[in-house]
């Protein structure tokens, strides 16, 4: 394993996270990469390490211009000192709660899956509800076409899975059937012409739950101020090493809560929904705080976009304190779209097009945040999320 050591003193705290994660995806000999007190340090087994230092260098650059300074924000604090100090994930692999079956995949067994479906339900008992959201439910694939309107493929193209599928022929399915038995499975192995026998793709694994809203009111005018939607789907992000992280998964459920309307509906029930958010987490006694935020675009002009988005606080993350790891993991996010998505769906409040927002649960990720602060013993619960809790199995009849 060959190691390069860069000095990172004159970079940005705040962008240090983003260089870490883009650095992955420029090889994927890339093993580790880490920062150790002033250095980052980049672990690999490639044979490209010019061009690794040369990447690197460019990344850097792009990170670390300062014509558009990151607005750094904590909105709400609620620190906690916390009972439960062990590796969750150590701990419930161990006890065969969650089994690891690729990088970033998990099986998820009892009582994880228990504890994932109740916090689903109650962020839609007492936030959704509040708004009267109307339920969607949506297709795990998503149209490139309407990926294409969203910018995903331009802000984050690293996510993208693409769905394919072989051509509709016979005889070439025939032989694809022929090359999979001599190659005892599809592996390494096969020898094909990609282009020959698949179609180019066309569909996508869903990044985001809230894309398909915005798809389904496609072209319409919405009555009265706007609409509120709630939906909970499987999303896909494919984020190369990255998925070592503690909570990074490649597919994992994603709830939403979505403001569709004009600019003041909006911005007010975004606003509230936080709100609401905030009397839970001081409920149940989580160890977390709110801050500005913004998203990690895959993009030369990552400052520009950056920078907007942390300005006009049109992204708020909660994170959760991980004390195992000594670090915190982001379980939600507020955010604010302005008429991007309503210019691009051509979706209407009265002659003008709507602005949206949403707010964001990572579902899996709030369990393991949750359990590493408090651990699986219940009794070491607080009491008002152990009440809560324990009603809505009695009334599941669990």
């Amino acid at each position: 394993m060959e190691k390069i050591i860069f000095d990172i003193n004159d970079i940005d705290d705040k962008v240090l996270g983003q260089l870490c994660y883009s650095i992955y995806f420029i090889d994927e000999n890339i093993e580790d990469v880490r920062l150790e007190e002033d250095s980052l340090i980049i672990e690999h087994k490639s044979i490209r390490e010019e061009i690794i230092k040369d990447k690197v260098k460019e990344l850097v650059e792009r990170y670390s211009k300062n014509e558009f300074p990151l607005k750094d924000q904590i909105v709400f604090t609620n620190n906690k000192d916390v009972p439960f100090k062990e590796n969750i994930i150590e701990v419930m692999v161990n006890k065969k709660i969650i089994k690891q079956v690729d990088l970033g995949m998990y099986i998820f067994r009892e009582p994880f899956i228990t504890l994932l479906k109740f916090f689903d339900d109650y962020f839609v008992s007492n936030i959704a509800k509040k708004f009267n959201a109307k339920h969607e439910y949506y297709p795990v694939v998503i149209k490139s076409d309407t990926l294409n309107k969203t910018n995903h493929f331009t802000s984050f193209p690293e996510h993208v899975h693409f769905v394919t599928h072989l051509n509709e022929d016979i005889d070439l399915i025939k032989l694809f059937i022929d090359e999979i038995n001599k190659s005892n499975g599809w592996n390494d192995n096969v020898e094909i012409d990609f282009n020959e026998y698949f179609k180019k793709p066309q569909h996508m694994i869903n990044p985001a739950t809230c894309y398909h809203c915005y798809e389904g009111m496609k072209g319409e005018t919405l009555d009265g101020d706007g609409t509120v939607v709630t939906a909970v789907s499987k999303v896909h992000r494919y984020e190369s090493k990255n998925h070592k992280d503690i909570g990074r998964l490649m597919d994992f459920t994603m709830r939403e809560i979505i403001f569709v309307g004009n600019p003041n509906f909006v911005k007010e029930n975004r606003a509230k929904s936080l709100d609401l958010l905030k009397e839970i987490i001081e409920r149940w006694e989580l160890d977390c705080w709110i801050e500005n935020a913004n998203d990690m675009f895959f993009t030369n002009d990552f400052q520009v976009k950056a920078s907007f988005q942390r300005k006009n606080d049109m992204k708020y993350e909660l994170k959760m304190n991980i004390p195992y790891f000594n670090k915190a993991i982001s379980v939600s996010s507020s955010n604010f779209h302005s008429a991007t998505f309503g210019k691009a769906f051509d979706i209407k409040s009265g002659k003008r097009p709507v602005v949206t927002g949403c707010l964001a649960f990572g579902l899996e990720r709030w369990v393991i945040a949750f359990l590493s602060q408090y651990g699986l013993d219940s009794e070491l619960w607080p009491k008002e999320l152990k009440k809560d809790y324990d009603n809505w199995c009695e009334k599941n009849e669990i």
